[in-house]
């Protein structure tokens, strides 16, 4: 039995293409890109090449750009680094990422008082819960387990003045992101997102931002984010955030017919289920579903044996099996919030594999819904 994938949002396989540009700097530009010598210099120029070609695609200038080991680290970066000193108001949504939701809980233990905005049922933030007192505001651009858009550039607005950083993790790639369009002061991203490699991502920040450093010890990146860069891995980024942008249009049709291809097959053989998040607007690459009565934990464990390869949530969660907090925030039904699972789609995968797929997610669904009411009594 073929294995299917549909857990893109925790990672995306490496496109052979990237592979192929990072290779030579992997393998013969070894250098350091701090080094004098012949070696480091033509690690740095594939390193600021890197850097250069990502930040235009991204809307940035390339002094904009910092590399780093990934989004959870630009994350921490940003919220420590623009939050200042304590006490202070710090405002987000509740539906964050916990690379983005811990980091908050470690600022309000510091002394800054956290004021979370309200969402709707779709997981759509409101702006008018933010305070105007507010020295920084932190909501991303597209959910990693709805696939819900937030309004950011009215949200920015709407802080006047605020700084405002933006994790962008599960957008870049999958819809065109402008960094000084959308208003922000900084926005982070990770190349394994959209089949680029592990171990890389970027904070941007906005000219004239003043970031305090979470590391010292060197020169490097203006002392943002010292240490040595990957110019292998950079490269790497830079290669996959290009295919993806000239091949977006075409990728994101692709996803869309094959997530209205799973709907329509769930809603056919696995019914009753309860779409979470937007049936439209959203990003169309999560479909997160939830089978009234099921146990996402026996779910997931069902289709792991069946070779389908999906999430409860983010795979970022201190135990990713527990209900998922975006959803609460959501206040969707107990019997919805513990029955949920994400499936994440690429356009690498084929009608066939989703139709498989569907074929697999309903038997397993079948079975555990037969088992349903002995499991009850055994409660």
């Amino acid at each position: 039995m073929d294995p299917i994938y549909l857990d893109n949002n925790a990672t995306t396989p490496l496109l052979p293409a990237v592979w192929d540009a990072m290779r030579p700097y992997a393998v013969e530009a070894y250098g350091n890109p701090a080094s004098a010598h012949a070696f480091g210099r033509r690690a740095r120029r594939g390193l600021e090449d890197a850097r250069e070609q990502a930040a235009a695609l991204l809307g940035a200038h390339p002094d904009e750009l910092v590399f780093t080991s990934g989004a959870t680290e630009a994350n921490n970066l940003a919220l420590f680094g623009l939050s200042g000193d304590p006490p202070g108001r710090l405002v987000a949504s509740p539906v964050e990422h916990p690379s983005v939701i811990e980091p908050l809980n470690q600022l309000a233990a510091a002394g800054f008082t956290v004021e979370w905005l309200p969402v709707d049922g779709q997981g759509v933030v409101s702006p008018a819960g933010i305070n105007p007192a507010a020295g920084l505001v932190a909501v991303m651009l597209a959910n990693h387990e709805t696939g819900a858009v937030q309004p950011v550039c009215a949200l920015a607005e709407w802080a006047d003045g605020a700084a405002f950083h933006c994790d962008a993790t599960q957008a870049v790639g999958k819809m065109p992101v402008h960094f000084h369009e959308l208003g922000v002061t900084s926005l982070s991203l990770s190349a394994h997102k959209f089949h680029g490699p592990k171990g890389v991502g970027a904070l941007l920040l906005r000219r004239g931002a003043k970031l305090r450093p979470r590391t010292w010890g060197g020169h490097q990146q203006a002392g943002r984010r010292p240490g040595t860069e990957s110019a292998a891995l950079a490269v790497g980024l830079a290669a996959a955030l290009d295919l993806a942008c000239r091949d977006m249009q075409r990728r994101t049709t692709v996803v869309r017919s094959l997530r209205e291809r799973m709907l329509t097959g769930l809603h056919g053989s696995a019914a009753p289920l309860t779409l979470n998040g937007p049936a439209e607007g959203g990003l169309p690459h999560t479909v997160s579903v939830s089978f009234p009565g099921l146990k996402a934990d026996a779910l997931l464990m069902a289709l792991d044996l069946a070779g389908v390869a999906c999430s409860a949530g983010s795979a970022c969660s201190s135990g990713s099996l527990l209900p998922s907090p975006v959803l609460r925030a959501m206040g969707v039904p107990d019997a919805v919030l513990h029955s949920a699972a994400r499936f994440s789609l690429s356009a690498l995968l084929t009608p066939a594999d989703i139709d498989e797929a569907v074929r697999r997610i309903a038997a397993a669904v079948r079975r555990l819904r037969q088992n349903l009411p002995a499991a009850q009594a055994r409660d």
